[in-house]
């Protein structure tokens, strides 16, 4: 593990413990015009109660392909408001959404559409939880424990591995898993997955809209963590070619109607609705998804639909006890690791209740 440019936590800590006088850091958070994140900093006189009291603020959208540069405002209007894992004390990091100066939503605004169809659908009780894959890389673009210029022995003993000659990049893992904790993300599970260097995070379950708030800001914090390690977060969803699993956002959904008695009848309804539009997901299901979606490695082909029963070939996947129990929940399998979460459940919620 090739890790230079890493945090000198020991120093800074020096700095972290100094008094901040009543004053309060607030780190805004947005995602960019490359489906990217940007992050800025500001200081608050008091520590905000509701997300509602933050202030509205602005960043150069020409920097990051959101706006024309005669033209560069782009508004950021809080919306979610996590505790700060890296600076502390009452510290906060708040996820912001992007808009133009005359009030529309930013083209790479997609949480405000997906806020509106949930607050639509909200009788329904729309739960998710997303399983984020992703491949940990050092700075010379070697994925972390890959041998120098060559390749590691084929898959097989990588999933859900223990021993440092299987498991590379714990460390970022477990500081990952308690930032996330610590912020108010819920986080439901860590595991390696199947390609070395290859890991994945669950969260969930989210209803509504916070499914996306909550994703974004533990890629965020991935990232930020990662960082300190001096490690780089990959979110393509085939990041290297060849015979080795790809990285997929598995999105587990239900209703209220699912997880009730006779569920099961539900989940049908929403399978058949979902196929009829197979098409518009995958529309919004992640770019470069072709490259994953082969038909291979656990995944159905992008040009098929197809479902199962704890089938992980198939489009979507009833897990077995669901369809022992006659309710819960499905899991669809399409999603790449770098979707804009929103898009994603936007869609769902509009195929299966719209």
């Amino acid at each position: 593990m090739s890790l230079t440019n890493k945090s000198n936590t020991e120093t800074l800590a020096k700095y972290l413990n100094l008094d901040q006088h009543g004053k309060i850091q607030a780190e805004y958070v947005w995602i960019d015009g490359n489906s990217g994140l940007r992050s800025k900093t500001t200081t608050l006189d008091s520590k905000p109660n509701d997300v509602s009291e933050l202030k509205e603020w602005n960043f150069d959208g020409s920097s990051t392909n959101q706006a024309p540069g005669d033209n560069s405002d782009v508004l950021l209007r809080p919306a979610a408001i996590f505790k700060d894992p890296f600076r502390g004390g009452d510290n906060i990091i708040v996820l912001a959404e992007c808009y133009n100066n005359d009030g529309t939503p930013n083209r790479t605004n997609h949480r405000h559409s997906c806020a509106k169809i949930m607050e639509t659908h909200a009788e329904a009780h729309p739960w998710f939880g997303i399983e984020q894959e992703y491949t940990l890389f050092d700075l010379d673009g070697q994925v972390l424990g890959w041998p120098k210029g060559g390749f590691p022995g084929p898959q097989g003993p990588y999933y859900c591995s223990i021993g440092a000659n299987v498991a590379f990049g714990r460390d970022i893992v477990e500081a990952h898993y308690r930032a996330c904790l610590y912020a108010g993300v819920k986080i439901s599970g860590v595991n390696a997955e199947v390609m070395p260097g290859q890991w994945e995070f669950q969260v969930g379950p989210c209803e509504g809209i916070d499914m996306g708030d909550h994703l974004w800001m533990a890629r965020y914090l991935l990232q930020r963590v990662s960082e300190d390690f001096g490690a780089v977060v990959s979110f393509h969803p085939k990041p290297i070619k060849g015979d080795w699993n790809g990285a997929g956002c598995h999105t587990n959904y239900s209703t209220q109607a699912m997880r009730d008695e006779n569920g099961i009848k539900a989940i049908y309804d929403a399978i058949d609705k979902m196929a009829e539009r197979h098409a518009e997901h995958i529309a919004v299901y992640g770019e470069d998804n072709d490259q994953r979606l082969t038909g291979r490695h656990e995944t159905g082909h992008i040009s098929h639909f197809s479902f199962g029963v704890a089938n992980r070939g198939a489009s979507i996947r009833i897990p077995r006890h669901c369809a022992a129990e006659g309710k819960g929940y499905l899991e669809d399998r399409r999603p790449a690791s770098n979707i804009d979460p929103y898009s994603v459940t936007h869609v769902i919620v509009e195929s299966t209740l719209g």
